[in-house]
C-alpha cells in the first residue's frame, strides 16, 4: 500500500488580489507579448490579463513555460496526466479546469480524468501512467523521485523526459500557486473540480 497523499485544501477567493488588466492597462511590453498569443486566435485569458500587472516577469517566465507546455519532450497525454495530477493536488481549480480541457484534446477521457483525482492505486490505469502518478505525488509529498518510481520511469524514458518529468510538475506547482494566491478567476464555462 502505498503512502496517503494528503491534497491541500482547495482555496478560492471570490475576488482578484491581482486584477487583471485589460488592453487599455496594457504596457508596452505585455502588449507585445499577448498580441503575439492573439494572433494565434486564441482568447486573452485570466492568467495572462493577471501576468500583464508585470509584464517583465511575464516575459520571462513565459519562455520556460512555452517549452513546458509546447517544446518538452514528453509525449502530450503523458504530460497533461502530470500536470492535472500536481493542479488538482494543489487545489488550483483554474488550472485543472485549463487542462481537463487541454487533457481532453490530449486523448484522455473522463475516465482518465476521474482517475487522476483518485491516484497512483486507481483501477484501470496503464502501469506506467500509474507511474506518472507517482511520480507527480512524490515530488508534492516529499521533493524527491523514489529510486523505485525513478527507474519504473528510466524504463520508459530517455534522460531529457526525465529532466522534464520534473521540470513539468515544478512549472504546474508554481503556476497553482500563483493562481491560487492572485485569486485569478475562472472563466465562464471552464470546468470545476468534480463534486
Amino acid at each position: 500500500m502505498e503512502k496517503k497523499i494528503e491534497r491541500k485544501t482547495p482555496k478560492h477567493l471570490a475576488e482578484p488580489r491581482i486584477k487583471p488588466l485589460e488592453e487599455s492597462e496594457w504596457d508596452e511590453d505585455a502588449r507585445i507579448l499577448i498580441e503575439g498569443l492573439q494572433k494565434t486566435g486564441n482568447p486573452v485569458i485570466n492568467i495572462v490579463k493577471t501576468l500583464a500587472n508585470y509584464s517583465k516577469l511575464y516575459k520571462r517566465w513565459r519562455v520556460f513555460g512555452n517549452h513546458v507546455l509546447f517544446k518538452s519532450a514528453l509525449p502530450i497525454r503523458e504530460k497533461e496526466i502530470l500536470i492535472l495530477r500536481i493542479g488538482w493536488l494543489c487545489g488550483s481549480e483554474y488550472e485543472w479546469g485549463q487542462h481537463v480541457i487541454i487533457g481532453k484534446r490530449a486523448g484522455l477521457n473522463d475516465e482518465d480524468i476521474k482517475r487522476i483525482t483518485e491516484g497512483a492505486d486507481a483501477t484501470g490505469w496503464d502501469p506506467f501512467e500509474a507511474t506518472l502518478i507517482r511520480a507527480v505525488d512524490e515530488l508534492f509529498s516529499d521533493a524527491f523521485i523514489s529510486d523505485a518510481t525513478w527507474n519504473a520511469l528510466s524504463e520508459r524514458y530517455n534522460t531529457k523526459q526525465l529532466m522534464d518529468v520534473v521540470f513539468t510538475i515544478g512549472q504546474y506547482n508554481l503556476v497553482s500557486w500563483a493562481l491560487n494566491t492572485f485569486g485569478v478567476q475562472r472563466e465562464r464555462g471552464l470546468p470545476s473540480f468534480p463534486k
